[in-house]
């Protein structure tokens, strides 16, 4: 049986990472809403996750927020299926507030277990649920924020923190952050200005500068090594990464020119933006670690596609976050980057086979399977390189952090 599996992160009001939201799909063909019905489906794809994929490959240290229907809840007081101390159960919003489940509720949160409710909405019927809950998650995209705030206050209570979903932009992150929501799910890191015409902000030209000197089609070794070395703090870490994290290196690497010839005119240009953007310390590092596995996933996809080498594939994924990492629209950056038309169309409209595969990884990204299914990608080939690129961006950063 094929596994669908993708995460969202959860952010705090720091935007610091609390944990990640699995979105699951038992097989390929399945009916969502037959999904989300089924406890026993339910039952298989989470065992099936935990003992095939790993649940620390997919969320590491960090809790998993998984949707759970009634009579789940229920048998897991008595068959205990999952560990407390990493899982977050997401009680669906087709579940009433019966004395069973809030005797269910009450027991497992004695056991360990924190619970929180999907998509809640607070009608007479369901609100008793709140009393015996850790975490309520209200979707506030496109909610008056007068009727959100009326909402805030009517499921507030001691204790009990607040999770806003699809938040898709800064302004409703504000509004949120001045009701008192705790944590934080959506596109907003993606999306950080909506004014059309922001300039980039001077804090960032360095990075941005770094970027385009690296993206010139024309560039030769000797220019690159001159623009590497020239970035003395850039020119320490890459030695000491790439020393530390190719187990071919015979020999110490000691010099800007040896790792090129190491590594290629095209692996160390991509090696270079990851570090250039891995090192921007005001945005979430997780952010960053998103848009590695997206870029790595690209890259992958590409490959199996046939479509050749897989830098550009690469290139595109990891630029798709550049608006949110330079704070401006996407359009404007890549106006200042000498990146071929290909890519351009790629990351603005989606075209071209980059830009499919983009597409891809982030229909994917969201759990949007239907729409996978429609456009003939095969599930167990984006699975496979969806965990690949947890895997391999884990392995990157585990590796930048002992070295940087």
């Amino acid at each position: 049986m094929t596994v669908y599996v993708a995460r969202q992160p959860v952010f705090t009001r720091e935007l610091r990472l609390f944990g990640y939201e699995l979105l699951f799909r038992a097989a390929e063909g399945a009916e969502r809403a037959e999904f989300m019905d089924d406890d026993h489906a339910t039952q298989q794809v989470l065992l099936n996750t935990f003992t095939v994929i790993g649940l620390e490959q997919l969320v590491g240290r960090y809790p998993a927020l998984i949707n759970v229907g009634r009579d789940f809840l229920v048998k897991e007081v008595h068959e205990r299926t999952l560990p407390a101390e990493h899982v977050i159960l997401e009680l669906l919003e087709t579940i009433a507030a019966e004395p069973e489940v809030l005797n269910a509720m009450d027991v497992l949160r004695r056991m360990g277990f924190t619970i929180c409710l999907d998509d809640f909405e607070p009608t007479p019927e369901r609100l008793p649920l709140v009393d015996h809950a850790d975490i309520v998650k209200l979707e506030v995209g496109g909610r008056p924020v007068e009727a959100l705030a009326r909402t805030v206050e009517t499921v507030r209570r001691p204790g009990v923190r607040l999770l806003a979903e699809k938040v898709e932009d800064r302004e409703r992150f504000r509004h949120c952050l001045e009701l008192g929501f705790d944590y934080f799910q959506g596109y907003f890191l993606s999306r950080p200005r909506t004014v059309q015409g922001a300039a980039v902000p001077s804090h960032r030209l360095p990075t941005l500068r770094l970027l385009a000197a690296i993206q010139r089609p024309e560039l030769d070794v000797a220019e690159l090594e001159q623009i590497i070395a020239a970035d003395v703090g850039l020119s320490y870490r890459l030695l000491r990464y790439m020393n530390a994290a190719f187990d071919d290196v015979q020999r110490p690497i000691e010099s800007i020119r040896q790792a090129i010839l190491h590594l290629g005119m095209r692996e160390l240009q991509r090696w270079v933006s990851l570090m250039a953007l891995s090192t921007v310390d005001d945005k979430p590092p997780e952010f960053i670690s998103m848009l590695t596995v997206r870029a790595r996933m690209c890259e992958l996809i590409g490959k199996q596609r046939g479509e050749g080498h897989g830098a550009p594939y690469f290139t595109v994924g990891l630029f798709s976050g550049l608006d949110a990492v330079l704070d401006a629209p996407l359009h404007q950056v890549l106006a200042a980057l000498p990146v071929s038309h290909d890519i351009e169309a790629a990351l603005l409209h989606r075209e071209g086979p980059a830009g499919s595969v983009l597409d891809c990884v982030l229909h994917y990204e969201a759990g949007d399977w239907d729409w996978l299914e429609r456009r003939g990608y095969a599930p167990s080939q984006v699975t496979h390189a969806y965990l690949d690129a947890i895997r391999w961006s884990g392995h990157v950063f585990d590796d930048q952090a002992s070295v940087l």
